[in-house]
C-alpha cells in the first residue's frame, strides 16, 4: 500500500532517477565550464589595483576604455558602479610600477580626455593577499561541508549525513557553473554568498530529515521510500514558501540593490533556487540510494528506551 500525504501526493522519489540524473549533467557542465573557462575572480583574489571615479555626465565606456589602452593600461576592467556617471576601474598589479603610481597614471589619463572627472576612492590588493584570500576562501568552504558531515552524522545517520553534504557540494558546484558561465566577478561577497547557501541549503535539508526520521517511527506500514514521500510533501508548503519569500527579498536586492551587491544577490537567487531542488530530491534520493532503512534509526530509539531516556514520540 502507498502512503501518501493528505495535503499532497506528489511521488517524488518515484522521480528521482530523473532527477538525478539531471543533477549529474548539471554538475558535470558546471566542472566543464570551471575547467575550461574558469571564474572572474576580482581583485580580492587576483590582487590588483580598483579605482572609482565620477563623471559630470553620462560616461561612455568605450572611449573610456581606448583612453586606458592609449596609456598602455589596455588589459583594464571598465564597468558603470551605481549609477551612469560612475565608473570602476580594476587594474591587475604591475611588475614595473608601485600601486599608488599606478593609480596616478590613470587618473593623469583621464583627465586628460576630461578634466573634470573626480577621483572618488582607490584600493589596493597585492598578488600575496589575493592568493591567501583563495586559499583560504576555499578552507572555509571545505571545513564548512566536513562539518555538516559530522553533525549530520551524529544528529541523524551517517547515510543521512553523505546525502546532506552531497546536496549541499551540488549546490555549491552548479552556483559556480552559472557564476564561470556568465562570467559575473567572482569577490569575497560571493563567497560569502557561497557560504550563506551551504547554511540555507542545509536548514531545508535538516527539516526535510527530522519529518522523515519522525515518520519512520511513527508509520508503521510502507517502504523507506513511501514514507520519505509523505515526509517531503508534508514539508513541501513549508519549503516553498521560505524559498519564495527569500526569493522576493534577493530579487528586490538584485534590481534595485545596485553593482556593489549584483553578485552577491545573484549567487544566492541561484543558491537558494538550486538548494530548494536539491532539499527535496537530491538529500533523501542519496540516502535512499545508500539503503537508509526503518531499522536504521529504530534502532537508535529502542536503545534510548533501554536506556530510560526515550523521545516522546
Amino acid at each position: 500500500m502507498r502512503i501518501l500525504s493528505e495535503k499532497t501526493r506528489i511521488d517524488f522519489m518515484g522521480k528521482r532517477k530523473i532527477a538525478m540524473t539531471l543533477s549529474t549533467l548539471l554538475i558535470i557542465a558546471s566542472l566543464v565550464l570551471l575547467f575550461t573557462r574558469g571564474l572572474s575572480f576580482g581583485i580580492d583574489f587576483t590582487g590588483g589595483t580598483l579605482i572609482e571615479v565620477a563623471y559630470p555626465e553620462t560616461a561612455e565606456l568605450g572611449g573610456i576604455r581606448d583612453v586606458l589602452a592609449d596609456a598602455g593600461f589596455g588589459d583594464a576592467q571598465v564597468q558603470h558602479f551605481g549609477t551612469s556617471r560612475d565608473v570602476l576601474i580594476r587594474i591587475a598589479p604591475r611588475a614595473d610600477r608601485a600601486s599608488a603610481k599606478l593609480s596616478e597614471d590613470v587618473l593623469t589619463a583621464l583627465k586628460g580626455a576630461d578634466a573634470a572627472v573626480d577621483m572618488r576612492r582607490v584600493e589596493f590588493v597585492g598578488p600575496q593577499v589575493g592568493e591567501e584570500l583563495t586559499e583560504q576562501g576555499g578552507l572555509a568552504v571545505l571545513y564548512a561541508l566536513i562539518g555538516i558531515l559530522i553533525y549530520v552524522a551524529l544528529r541523524f545517520e551517517y547515510r543521512f549525513s553523505v546525502g546532506a553534504v552531497a546536496a549541499l557540494v551540488h549546490d555549491v558546484i552548479i552556483t559556480l557553473g552559472v557564476f564561470s558561465l556568465l562570467q559575473v566577478e567572482f569577490d569575497l561577497t560571493v563567497l560569502a554568498a557561497i557560504l550563506a547557501v551551504i547554511g540555507y541549503s542545509l536548514n531545508d535539508t535538516i527539516v526535510v530529515f527530522d519529518r522523515i526520521r519522525e515518520n519512520f517511527r511513527k508509520l508503521r506500514k510502507g517502504t523507506p521510500q513511501d514514507v520519505m514521500n509523505v515526509s517531503i510533501n508534508e514539508t513541501l508548503s513549508r519549503t516553498i514558501m521560505t524559498s519564495l519569500t527569500t526569493m522576493l527579498v534577493l530579487i528586490a536586492l538584485f534590481v534595485f540593490g545596485g553593482d556593489i551587491i549584483h553578485s552577491f544577490a545573484l549567487a544566492l537567487i541561484v543558491g537558494v533556487f538550486v538548494g530548494t531542488y536539491s532539499s527535496i530530491f537530491v538529500a533523501g534520493s542519496s540516502a535512499l540510494a545508500l539503503g537508509v532503512s526503518k531499522a536504521d534509526l529504530m534502532a537508535v530509539d529502542k536503545e534510548a528506551k533501554e536506556g530510560g531516556t526515550g523521545d516522546q514520540v
